[in-house]
């Protein structure tokens, strides 16, 4: 049975009536909308909640999928990307399950976006006050390369104490020249907590800092919950002397590479191989930057 809800700006949208609005029961939303609550009174902190299970493995994205089920509202409208690209199996598949259990709308446009679910990459288009991002996150512990013990993590945050990843930033750096995380490099929110970002990549870091709008970051799997509220200060780990340096797209005489679809500069590049293998050409991630670039927009 299918039933139709006239909220939608006017349009008609559609869900499967099988299922609860958004999937989970209302007792599971409350519990997770009060983790987030938490969340956002204290950014960067942990907050465990009790991960369902969903019709999706664990690790394809069921923490930021909670979130964006006890988010959504019928007037929303969203929009679902992986690694920048609406068009992915896990977005399309992702998006899919959400239309199908709410009949909200759904766009790629990230303008008309008020939920923005993503995998690893945050927009190239600005985003607005009113806006939400949701993370998916695989290990939102960002001392667990320093530190196995779940218990000895948690008394470090508390106390503040990170000299551990500072002394991993500082080996890294003497043997590399530079830091040779590629993506998910550690933060620090409102100058107290360091916090995973998720892994996107650096390129997006200064994205967080003093954002209009809220982001939410949601690990299944390991059940934590965390936010970063709009307008908070968030600085990726750096030392004084050693610049903190994002992705470069630049060839072998050392000029920066154009998007070869629409020739954008700034933008994050994926590296695509052409067919023989023999040489490569870079495009932007995000699908909507590109595809608005080409149409002579922004």
């Amino acid at each position: 049975m299918m039933a139709v809800d006239q909220g939608l700006g006017g349009k008609q949208g559609v869900w499967d009536r099988h299922f609860n609005f958004a999937f989970l029961d209302e007792g599971v939303k409350r519990e997770i909308r009060r983790a987030l609550v938490k969340a956002v009174c204290l950014p960067g902190h942990q907050i465990p909640f009790a991960s369902r299970e969903l019709p999706i493995a664990r690790g394809w994205g069921t923490g930021g999928l909670q979130i964006t089920m006890a988010m959504l509202g019928k007037d929303d409208v969203l929009k679902v990307i992986d690694q920048g690209c609406d068009g992915s199996v896990n977005a399309v598949n992702l998006r899919r399950l959400l239309q199908r259990t709410t009949g909200v709308k759904t766009v790629t446009k990230t303008q008309e976006a008020t939920l923005i679910q993503t995998r690893h990459r945050v927009p190239e288009t600005p985003l607005k006050k009113g806006q939400i991002m949701i993370y998916q996150v695989p290990q939102p512990e960002p001392l667990r390369r320093v530190e196995p013990s779940e218990l000895a993590t948690r008394r470090m945050h508390g106390e503040k104490d990170y000299a551990k990843i500072w002394v991993h930033l500082y080996e890294d750096i003497s043997r590399h020249g530079a830091s040779t995380a590629g993506a998910g490099h550690p933060v620090r929110v409102k100058g107290h907590y360091i916090m995973s970002p998720s892994p996107i990549p650096k390129h997006d870091l200064a994205k967080l800092n003093q954002s209009p709008c809220l982001h939410l970051f949601g690990a299944g799997r390991e059940k934590r919950i965390y936010a970063v509220p709009p307008w908070t200060d968030v600085q990726p780990l750096a030392f004084n002397d050693v610049p903190f340096m994002t992705e470069s797209f630049r060839d072998e005489n050392g000029d920066t590479q154009p998007c070869a679809r629409c020739g954008c500069l700034v933008s994050y590049k994926d590296e695509i191989l052409d067919q023989d293998g023999k040489g490569a050409s870079f495009v932007c991630s995000d699908t909507d930057w590109c595809d608005s670039k080409l149409a002579g927009g922004r």
